[in-house]
């Protein structure tokens, strides 16, 4: 299961995010610098309004939703790649995650201390993007080391990566995330041996107040954030109260739904958060169904129908012969997989079919 790390400051409501996605209280949230040392880690079923309907013509009660792991990471300070507040450490739970959600604090409130002791978003994402950006750098000069010989030998392996950590390397040294270099796939392989943390697919949470959630599209900080991620890290940003979320948490999505409306706001950022945190992944989803239930299943974009089977079993890739498919939305408006056959809506694919987001497949195989 991928992997999202939840980062940024102390105290800037990482941990009561968490506890908001995994809809748990799993996570210390004090109001003090490094109340979280070791990561939290929480299962987060991924919300997709298609499962209902889908439940509804297969005629099943138990629904299972695609999931993703979600980790809680204590905070960064000015100085951790020199290990500053424990640094080494935390940015070495950075580097186990596949995607990293970057909180930062749009809120002012004398009661919550802010490490540098004001509220200035685009200063906190800076702080942090340094930190990263200084450890890619010594991992980078490490790798260097490790294949120099290499290199000065003529190994043809070992001159490509350097070639393509010559390209690296001016770039982290403007400042700029790793991700933000436009390298073909075979490229990234070649610095896969880095591990890179500005590499990572990233996505900013601007955490807001309960009461300014409604005004968020003209909050000031919350422009600078959106601003700041599109020209700099080519990513999007997601507004969120990590407060109320927790708070939601508690409550069943009826009373949740209620309260949000009451406050003039028409999704949960959670909900948001946890549906772009699944595409940032690269993550897609496919369903099957049978008299019991209904599934999402959780692939990778670009996957074939024979690798979707093997997410099941691996004997259904192993003896795959062909996987029956109709997309979801046609299989609502048909009303029935009878009637989608009718309608032509029905199809059989091979083995090397790519799997779209939303199919609906039943796989035949023979082992």
């Amino acid at each position: 299961m991928l992997r999202a790390g939840i980062v940024g400051l102390p105290n800037v409501g990482k941990s009561t995010l968490f506890n908001a996605v995994t809809r748990s209280h799993k996570a210390p949230a004090e109001n003090y610098p490094f109340c979280t040392i070791e990561p939290n880690l929480g299962v987060v079923s991924v919300p997709d309004p298609r499962l209902e309907p889908l439940a509804q013509i297969a005629k099943v009660s138990k629904i299972i939703p695609a999931a993703i792991e979600f980790v809680d990471i204590a905070g960064l300070v000015k100085g951790a790649s020199q290990g500053e507040g424990l640094g080494n450490k935390f940015l070495s739970h950075i580097r186990e995650v596949d995607a990293i959600v970057h909180v930062v604090r749009c809120f002012d409130d004398p009661d919550i201390a802010h490490v540098t002791g004001s509220v200035d978003p685009v200063r906190d994402i800076e702080i942090v993007n340094t930190e990263l950006v200084l450890a890619d750098l010594d991992a980078l000069h490490r790798r260097r080391d490790r294949i120099g010989k290499e290199v000065k030998s003529g190994d043809k392996h070992a001159v490509a990566e350097n070639h393509i950590l010559d390209k690296i390397e001016p770039h982290l040294n403007a400042g700029k995330p790793a991700a933000t270099l436009r390298f073909a796939r075979e490229e990234w392989e070649l610095a896969r041996n880095c591990f890179l943390l500005t590499a990572k697919p990233t996505i900013f949470a601007a955490n807001l107040k309960e009461n300014e959630l409604a005004g968020a599209d003209t909050h000031p900080h919350v422009a600078k954030v959106r601003e700041f991620a599109r020209t700099h890290h080519a990513c999007d940003t997601v507004v969120i109260c990590a407060q109320l979320e927790s708070d939601l948490a508690d409550l069943s999505p009826d009373e949740a739904r209620q309260y949000l409306a009451e406050l003039g706001v028409k999704e949960s950022g959670i909900t948001a958060l946890i549906r772009s945190t699944y595409q940032l992944l690269g993550l897609r989803t496919f369903f099957t169904f049978n008299e019991k239930e209904i599934r999402a299943w959780t692939i990778r974009a670009g996957d074939t129908a024979a690798r979707a089977a093997g997410t099941i079993h691996t004997d259904f890739e192993r003896g795959f012969i062909k996987a029956e498919r109709v997309y979801c939305e046609d299989l609502m408006k048909a009303g029935s997989v009878a009637h989608a056959r009718e309608t032509g809506h029905y199809s059989h694919e091979g083995r090397d079919y790519v799997v779209k987001d939303g199919d609906v497949l039943l796989f035949k195989f023979n082992v």
